[in-house]
This record gives structure tokens, sequence and C-alpha cells, in this order.
């Protein structure tokens, strides 16, 4: 039974050293924040612009099908 006991105990010993510490997660998680935070200002400008020319293009295909004249 001991030798089980050691067994088991000495292959899960290596597993251990795959698990980060807390603290890396941590300082992992708040540098992901900062990133979305910093990277907030860009999204919204992209997809303003996304916006307008989807709604450009559909304007296109819906639009008369003759073209405009003065």
């Amino acid at each position: 039974m001991l030798q089980l006991l050691f067994t088991i105990a000495f292959s899960a010993a290596p597993l251990t050293l795959y698990i980060p510490p807390i603290r890396c997660l941590t300082a992992f998680a708040q540098t992901m924040e900062e990133m979305c935070v910093e990277g907030r200002v860009h999204r919204e400008r992209a997809f303003a612009r996304a916006r307008i020319a989807w709604s450009r293009l559909l304007d296109c295909f819906f639009s008369s099908s003759s073209p405009r004249r003065p």
C-alpha cells in the first residue's frame, strides 16, 4: 500500500509544474484587461467606419435601379 501511495505521489508531482502560481495569473489578467481598455478606442472607430461602409453599400444595392439624373 505504501508503494502505491509513493507511485501516485511521485507521478502527480511533475503535473504541479505545469500550473502557474496565482500571482502570474493575476498579472496576466491585469495585462489583458489593460489591452482591452486601450483597444476600445480603436474598436469603436473601426466599428463606426464599418457601419458607415455597410450602410452605403446597402444603399447602393437597394436604391432605385435607374441612375440618378440631375
